[in-house]
């Protein structure tokens, strides 16, 4: 069986131009199936003799092992997607994962923050030092455009055109899109390109990069994360805030803002509305909350 996987990670990484990370989580998903096979079944057979009744015994022992529901459908997920190659590739007669039933996942709302708080975070940084300006750079860019965070250590130099203030952004899938930025992030990439010193040791894509670290080479996802967790330590805001956070402020605040579902879809480069959609939810609530706090006749009991 490990052939047929690795000929579907091959598939992913080569066709598919899934991210690492993307890559990383389909290896876990397998490692998970493949751990369960040896201690429970006895031995890895071949893909083509993994039928209905072994993978549903997979899925009681997921959930025998108390895994969120979240974990359960994505590695059922990985297995669907593995099945359904390995049958277009002629690799295995039928498709056993298709009759899996997905535990039903309750979507949550995403958390975002409030205008005063974004303002209190995009100011934290300092904006005497090298590592300030670079920090607000990254925070403005990241909030301004509803970058992830892949796609802002991601960008180079030459992926913002000053003129139109637009950066040239590679999602998910390496999918290219458009992303506008404000004028606070212009004034801030600005600041921070006069400053920004790449390592003269640094490999031709690093050099490149946007946003450098102290050794002069391209920043890290893991390192954007751990320079927002000291602004969030410095100005008292939600722990709980990362990265992603920014982009769900962007698209929640946008639709407060009046624009429209579509815009927002194609700003955050989401492949389908529906993903778009959750965020109406949030302006919903917004709205609601506002009203009953707002109206004289909206909340407490009628008296007859």
């Amino acid at each position: 069986m490990q052939s047929e996987i690795n000929a579907f990670l091959r598939y992913l990484k080569n066709e598919r131009n899934s991210s690492e990370m993307t890559t990383k989580s389909y290896h876990e998903d397998f490692q998970s199936f493949l751990d369960y096979l040896t201690d429970r079944v006895g031995a890895v057979p071949p893909a083509t003799e993994i039928d209905i009744p072994v993978l549903r015994g997979y899925v009681q022992y997921l959930h025998e092992c108390q895994y969120a529901r979240t974990t359960i459908a994505r590695r059922l997920a990985c297995l669907r997607s593995f099945f359904r190659f390995t049958t277009r590739e002629g690799m295995t007669a039928t498709n056993p994962a298709k009759a899996l039933r997905t535990p039903r996942v309750g979507r949550k709302l995403p958390h975002f923050l409030t205008n005063e708080q974004i303002v209190q975070l995009l100011e934290a940084p300092p904006a005497n030092s090298i590592a300030g300006m670079r920090d607000r750079a990254m925070l403005e860019t990241l909030y301004s455009a509803g970058l992830r965070v892949a796609e802002l250590v991601g960008l180079d130099v030459r992926s913002w055109d000053r003129s139109a203030n637009i950066l040239r952004v590679f999602g998910k899938g390496k999918k290219e899109r458009i992303a506008p930025i404000g004028k606070y992030a212009a004034k801030a990439l600005s600041r921070w390109v006069e400053v920004r010193v790449p390592s003269p040791k640094a490999k031709a894509k690093d050099a490149d990069a946007m946003f450098l670290n102290k050794f002069g080479t391209r920043l890290t996802t893991r390192s954007v994360g751990r320079m927002l967790e000291l602004y969030l330590q410095q100005t008292g805001l939600d722990q709980i805030t990362s990265p992603h956070t920014l982009r769900h402020t962007f698209a929640t605040h946008m639709l407060d803002g009046g624009a429209d579902l579509r815009s927002v879809q194609e700003l955050l480069g989401h492949k389908s509305l529906t993903t778009t959609q959750i965020y109406t939810h949030v302006s919903t609530r917004r709205m609601r909350e506002t009203y009953e706090h707002a109206h004289p006749h909206a909340a407490g009991n009628i008296e007859s």
